[in-house]
């Protein structure tokens, strides 16, 4: 093994380091993703909240390959897509506060128990999600070259969704251990409505711009 075979190694490994870092941080801190999931796991419990999850990991994986691939080029020539994504992902994200805060128990009895957001649901939601286009932009900017090819692109993506399920996944556990002080109606309305209320807040960044 040369020198520079071992210098390139170890510069990779650092990147990875940071990357798995910047992951942790940014998919375990309070977002749309996590306020959802946290929701859905006091709501319908974990078993139906893993579609959930998966979807959302995949989407962004998703995501990362097509931002490191060349779609982040096309934002620089049309910037003004910026803009009506921003606005479309906050108008699609004021509808799901809206679902969340309307939503009763599984088995209410009048008919109105929501339906926990599925795979194919939470990974296109990535696309109008404005956190997971931050997180994906930062990841494609520093993390990988002017030009990457589709190997290391690939390497970024699998890593980043192999970190985000767990720390998400630890939201749907927390909402599944508020589900016994949440079994009164009146509690769980509260506490539905508050989070519909945290899921419109993290909209501010949107909304200033």
């Amino acid at each position: 093994m040369t020198p520079e075979t071992t210098t390139a190694g170890l510069a990779m490994a650092q990147t990875m380091l940071a990357l798995s870092l910047y992951t942790v941080v940014t998919s375990i801190t309070p977002g749309p993703n996590n306020m959802m999931v946290l929701a859905s796991g006091v709501n319908f419990g974990i078993r139906r909240t893993v579609p959930h999850i998966l979807g959302i990991s995949v989407g962004f994986a998703v995501m990362i390959v097509l931002m490191g691939t060349g779609l982040g080029a096309v934002f620089e020539v049309y910037p003004w897509l910026n803009t009506v994504l921003r606005w479309v992902g906050g108008g699609y994200l004021l509808y799901l506060a809206w679902k969340i805060a309307g939503s009763n128990a599984p088995d209410a009895p009048d008919g109105a128990a929501g339906k926990p957001l599925g795979f194919v649901g939470a990974a296109a939601f990535q696309w109008v999600n404005p956190k997971a286009w931050v997180m994906a932009l930062g990841a494609v900017a520093t993390y990988l070259p002017a030009h990457p090819s589709l190997s290391s692109v690939a390497t970024v993506a699998l890593l980043m969704a192999a970190i985000n399920a767990p720390c998400v996944g630890i939201w749907a556990a927390f909402g599944v251990g508020l589900r016994r002080f949440l079994t009164e109606p009146s509690r769980l309305r509260v506490f539905n409505v508050t989070m519909a209320g945290l899921l419109v807040l993290s909209l501010y960044p949107i909304f200033l711009n």
